[in-house]
């Protein structure tokens, strides 16, 4: 995934109300920026850090600019815009290199399901197979090399995890992809300390039968690229 113009750099002065965040451009102008993340963004939102925001030339946006990556401990780039996270997964969809993804004739976005009112990110359909509903969950949090989510209790996560259950139940396909938008993980666990119910409803969920997948990504000024599986790890220590 390409970023269709080059992104603009600046430090992070502050996040606030969970969608802005006040960023001082290179040039010195200080800027609004969109923040469509509504995690914690735990070690991702620390005052001074170098960010790279992309603009927008539609004049009907509140905010020109969107937070796109922030530099961490050790010069990690990180990408915290949820929004990608759905883009890199859809590009896999054409790839042998995630079979369970792999061969549907049609997608379609957003689509309202379930119990709870709720909408799929991803519905792959193809004829004589049936339908397969896939959540994607952008990943930024890191402690010593494991990927874990959610970086905040997840009401909304939580929901999600009975729906995709449900569709399970129907005689469907569900599938969860933790997309983790930084490169220095080699494996992937549910936050306990975070979320206990979370980590109980995805160990659940998973064996009712829904797939559960965790994706890698390199990002970078130029765009992000998925690069490998990792492990999921949910049997806990």
């Amino acid at each position: 995934m390409l970023f269709d113009s080059a992104l603009v750099g600046g430090k992070l002065l502050r996040r606030y109300k969970r969608f802005l965040a006040d960023v001082r451009l290179e040039s010195g102008e200080t800027v609004i920026a969109h923040t469509a993340n509504t995690g914690a963004m735990t070690g991702c939102a620390q005052p001074g850090s170098r960010v790279w925001l992309s603009a927008s030339s539609n004049p009907k946006r509140k905010c020109q600019y969107t937070w796109e990556l922030v530099e961490v401990e050790g010069g990690t780039l990180v990408g915290i815009n949820t929004l990608r996270a759905n883009q890199l997964v859809t590009e896999q969809l054409n790839s042998a290199d995630v079979p369970e993804l792999y061969g549907y004739e049609s997608i379609r976005r957003e689509v309202a399901y379930g119990e709870e009112r709720s909408r799929i990110d991803l519905l792959l359909e193809q004829h004589l197979r049936p339908p397969c509903y896939i959540e994607v969950k952008n990943v930024t949090l890191v402690e010593k090399g494991v990927a874990m989510f959610p970086d905040a209790i997840s009401l909304r996560g939580q929901k999600h995890l009975r729906e995709l259950m449900t569709v399970v139940a129907d005689g469907d396909r569900a599938v969860l992809c933790f997309c983790i938008q930084r490169h220095d993980v080699h494996e992937f666990r549910p936050a306990d300390h975070i979320d206990v119910h979370y980590g109980r409803l995805l160990r659940e969920a998973h064996a009712w039968g829904v797939d559960v997948l965790a994706l890698k990504a390199q990002p970078d000024v130029g765009g992000i690229t998925l690069t490998e599986r990792v492990p999921v790890m949910l049997k806990q220590s």
